[in-house]
C-alpha cells in the first residue's frame, strides 16, 4: 500500500511531468557548467530574464576556463540588467577555482561545489542533482512556501533556516531520479500554482492533503523576512546607475561624469565607495573602470 509520503510525492512528480515548462537547463545534453550558469542568474531573478542572457554568457563563455580566461569586469559588463551584479564576480571567481583545482570541470559533489566562491547550499545541491542526478534536498523560496503550506498549514513559510532541508528531506523519494524529478517539481508547483498572492488551488495537485487549504486558510502570524526597502532613490539605485555608465565605456568614467549620474553628492560618494569595496569598481588613471 503506498503510504502518504509516496503519495504526496508522486502527485507531485505526475503533476511536473505533465505540466512542466520547457526550460534550456532541463534539455537533453545541458551541460554542469551551463546549470551551474543558470543557477547563479536565477537567483532572485525571473525566468523570462534569464533565458536570452543564458544562452548569450554559454555562446560565448561555454566553459569555465572561457570565462576564468577573461578580466572578471567582462562577467559584470555581460550582465547587464540581471540585477544583484556581485553574482557576475562570484561566477567569475568559481570558472578560476573550477578551472584551477577541478581541471576546468564543475565538481559534482555537494563539499567541493560548496567549497567554490558564492555557492551556498541552495546552488550547491540544485547543481548536484539537476546536473549530475545526485540525490540530494534541494530548497528554493518556491519550495518553502509549499511545504509551509501543504505540510505545515501556514500561508507562508517562516524565515530561512536549516530545518528547511530536513524538511524537504522528509518528503524525497528513495529513488535518485524519482528524488530530481520531486525537486523540480516542487519548484515548479511553487512557481506556477502554490504562488505567493493569489494560489491557484483548484489546479493544484496536492490541494486535497494541503494542511492550509484544510484548515481554512489561516492567516499567517509568525515570524517574517525584512522587507527589502524601496529602489527607487535608494543606494541600491545610485549603484546601478554607476556601474551601468562603467559597462557603457571602455575608457576610464571620469569623477565629473559620474557627478551628471546623481545630484546627492554624499549618496552617490557612498554608492561608488559601495562598489570599489565589493570589487565592482576600481580606480584607474582617470577616473574608474570595471575589474
Amino acid at each position: 500500500m503506498v503510504d502518504a509520503q509516496d503519495s504526496f510525492s508522486a502527485s507531485v512528480i505526475d503533476w511536473f511531468h505533465a505540466n512542466r515548462r520547457d526550460l534550456p537547463w532541463r534539455r537533453d545534453g545541458f551541460t554542469a557548467w551551463g546549470t551551474l550558469v543558470s543557477e547563479f542568474m536565477l537567483q532572485q531573478t525571473p525566468v523570462n530574464r534569464v533565458i536570452p542572457r543564458l544562452e548569450e554568457w554559454l555562446t560565448r563563455w561555454p566553459t569555465p576556463a572561457d570565462l576564468a580566461a577573461v578580466p572578471p569586469g567582462e562577467a559584470v559588463r555581460a550582465w547587464q540588467s540581471l540585477g544583484y551584479p556581485r553574482r557576475a564576480l562570484w561566477l567569475h571567481a568559481c570558472a578560476v577555482a573550477i578551472t584551477e583545482r577541478h581541471g576546468g570541470v564543475v565538481p559534482d559533489d555537494v563539499d567541493a561545489l560548496l567549497a567554490l566562491p558564492g555557492i551556498g547550499d541552495y546552488t550547491a545541491r540544485a547543481v548536484a542533482v539537476f546536473a549530475y542526478g545526485d540525490r540530494h534536498p534541494v530548497v528554493d523560496t518556491n519550495i518553502r512556501r509549499v511545504i509551509a503550506r501543504a505540510v505545515d498549514g501556514q500561508g507562508e513559510p517562516p524565515p530561512p533556516s536549516r530545518r528547511d532541508l530536513a524538511a524537504m528531506e522528509a518528503l524525497l523519494p528513495s529513488e535518485r531520479a524519482a528524488a530530481a524529478a520531486f525537486n523540480a517539481g516542487m519548484m515548479e508547483l511553487g512557481a506556477l500554482v502554490c504562488v505567493a498572492r493569489t494560489p491557484r488551488c483548484d489546479v493544484c495537485p496536492l490541494a486535497d492533503v494541503c494542511a492550509w487549504r484544510l484548515a481554512g486558510y489561516p492567516e499567517y502570524a509568525g515570524p517574517k523576512k525584512a522587507v527589502q526597502k524601496k529602489y527607487e532613490g535608494s543606494d541600491r539605485q545610485v549603484r546601478g546607475r554607476i556601474l551601468a555608465e562603467l559597462r557603457a565605456s571602455h575608457i576610464p568614467v571620469t569623477a565629473a561624469e559620474l557627478e551628471s549620474l546623481w545630484p546627492d553628492a554624499a549618496q552617490r560618494d557612498r554608492a561608488l565607495a559601495g562598489l570599489l569595496a565589493d570589487g565592482l569598481a576600481v580606480t584607474a588613471p582617470g577616473g574608474y573602470t570595471l575589474p
